[in-house]
């Protein structure tokens, strides 16, 4: 079966396939939930611009993340759909992989390069009939709640995967494994190579989040019983990694098992070096700078007018862009918003660490902020709270509660790809608060810069690489890290405050030339830099045939 719609480069020769749970590829297409699929997205977009011989494994999640709805007084109801397919391709292909004891079937669908303008991707579905419900239930939502469907998914991912490729002929060189889960194809590897040394030639790792909390760990024994060491005991694999720990670590197996592994931004890197300083025979963790793909990302005409230097075409299509975002607000709020006024958008996933509520920190100044009619404010809110996640849902439901208080502040609900685009073309400001050392690259604001929405943003991820402060970027300097997180958030957020107030608005209402200039700075620089085809090349390069 040809998988490639297009001539491979012969630099980009080595075969290569790419692991990842979530691909965010297209709105109609709901196999994503945040940043880590918005990458892998963007990767697939970019391998097929560079024609490289690379393949996706995925799974095809039968009811998506979730999808994102109200109730009636507008705070957020978490809602599952089935969804349904049909630019999916048959591959006829099924295999058989071992679960607690059991095998289920694993079918695979293709979904081809041509469809939306990617690498190929292989998608991997237990939700038919041939399986029991239980086993079905394995690929029915991405990041289950339940530990134990949680690691089924990761075998069907890892171990499934692999035996898919076998099944299509697949000659592959390189395994990428994009985060943790899909470690159990590791352990398959190895029982085909019976070497860790002929594992870790064919094998790379990317690590994606410096929180503790986001690098997933299980009990040894559990994760033997169900099957995520294709066949091993937890005393094989704790003598042959030198594990010994009750609980096991994903993101610690993969350091062990890959010839290379790759944090996500320079500062991450340092983070990375750092948390796993102690694990003994861990392979080099270098930095490979996240990127998105900015043939997709981008408004072909604010380009347009940037690279021609027409600044005031730009600020027409600005508010043309405004115009199809205030059109979303007005639909979802009743709101009216004015394309003059200065539009601020924090929209990402809602994490405790990237602190959503920081601008509401102090809800008096706040009130002044947005009450404010020589310098006027429009801020919007967007983003998807883990749906088991109670104090995320929370936090998202108080800021819908503050917003009805004001008829220039707005919540909104559907983050996908769509509502992202929207945000990101028709946003002045690109509001970005992670607690420093915490954001592992934090891609949004790259999107978001692209499309002369200027980065407001925490010195922390790509950003550190990137901004300039009033140069193409307004950057918050972070307080101290090692101080107490009540004295952080209240430090960033006065500097933050500070800096709106006294600094960027009174600019865009009194030097647009100024604001012009830094949002056509960013624009290039984000463009030079960290657009995916140079990140996909690095990983080539590297990676791949490092």
């Amino acid at each position: 079966m040809r998988l490639h719609h297009y001539q491979i480069d012969p630099q980009y020769k080595t075969s290569v396939a790419y692991f990842s749970m979530e691909f965010a590829i297209d709105q109609a297409f709901k196999t994503y939930s945040g940043g880590l699929g918005f990458l892998a997205g963007s990767h697939m977009r970019s391998a097929a611009e560079l024609r490289q011989n690379i393949v996706g494994i995925g799974m095809l999640w039968s009811y998506g993340y979730y999808d994102q709805s109200r109730y009636e007084d507008n705070t957020l109801k978490v809602e599952f759909r089935r969804k349904f397919y049909y630019f999916l391709q048959e591959t006829n292909i099924v295999v058989d992989v071992m679960i607690n004891g059991k095998p289920v079937k694993v079918k695979a669908y293709l979904l081809p390069g041509d469809v939306f303008g990617t690498a190929p991707v292989i998608l991997l579905t237990t939700d038919i009939f041939e399986n029991d419900y239980l086993s079905q239930t394995i690929s029915h939502k991405l990041y289950d709640i339940n530990e134990e469907t949680r690691i089924a998914q990761e075998i069907v991912l890892g171990i499934g995967g692999l035996k898919v490729l076998e099944k299509l002929g697949c000659n592959i060189d390189i395994y990428h494994m994009n985060e943790g889960h899909s470690l159990p194809l590791a352990f398959a590897l190895y029982q085909r190579y019976k070497s860790i040394d002929e594992v870790k030639k064919r094998l790379v790792f990317t690590t994606h989040t410096p929180e503790m909390a986001g690098n997933e760990e299980h009990n040894i024994d559990l994760l033997a019983k169900m099957g995520f060491f294709d066949g091993m005991s937890a005393t094989e694999v704790q003598n042959l990694l030198a594990m010994y720990d009750t609980n096991f670590s994903l993101t610690v197996g993969a350091l062990k098992l890959s010839k290379r592994s790759n944090a996500v931004s320079k500062i991450h890197e340092k983070v990375s070096n750092q948390m796993w300083s102690h694990v003994e025979g861990k392979s080099e963790i270098i930095s490979i700078t996240n990127a998105q793909d900015m043939n997709y990302w981008a408004d072909k005409q604010l380009l347009s007018w940037m690279q021609e230097h027409e600044e005031y075409q730009l600020i027409g299509r600005k508010k043309h862009l405004k115009h199809k975002l205030f059109e979303e607000v007005a639909d979802q709020t009743g709101k009216l918003f004015d394309p003059d006024v200065c539009t601020l958008v924090w929209a990402r996933r809602f994490a405790e660490y990237k602190r959503p509520k920081l601008l509401v920190h102090d809800i008096e100044r706040f009130r002044k902020l947005v009450q404010n009619s020589e310098y006027p404010i429009q801020i919007i809110w967007a983003g998807k709270p883990y749906p088991f996640d109670t104090n995320a849902i929370e936090a998202f439901n108080e800021l819908v509660l503050l917003s009805k208080e004001f008829k220039n502040v707005a919540v909104l609900i559907g983050y996908e790809l769509r509502l992202s685009k929207l945000l990101k073309q028709g946003s002045d400001l690109w509001l970005n608060t992670p607690r420093w050392g915490r954001e592992a690259s934090g891609t949004s604001g790259m999107s978001a810069g692209v499309n002369a929405s200027i980065n407001f943003s925490i010195d922390d991820g790509w950003i550190a690489e990137f901004a300039q402060d009033g140069q193409n970027a307004f950057v918050i300097p972070h307080a101290e890290p090692n101080l107490p997180i009540e004295q952080i958030d209240s430090q960033d957020y006065e500097t933050l405050m500070d800096k709106l107030e006294s600094t960027i608005l009174p600019m865009y209402y009194n030097n647009q030339k100024k604001w012009i200039e830094i949002a056509q700075n960013g624009m290039r620089d984000i463009l030079h830099k960290f657009d995916s085809t140079r990140m996909a090349d690095e990983y080539y390069k590297k990676m791949y045939t490092y």
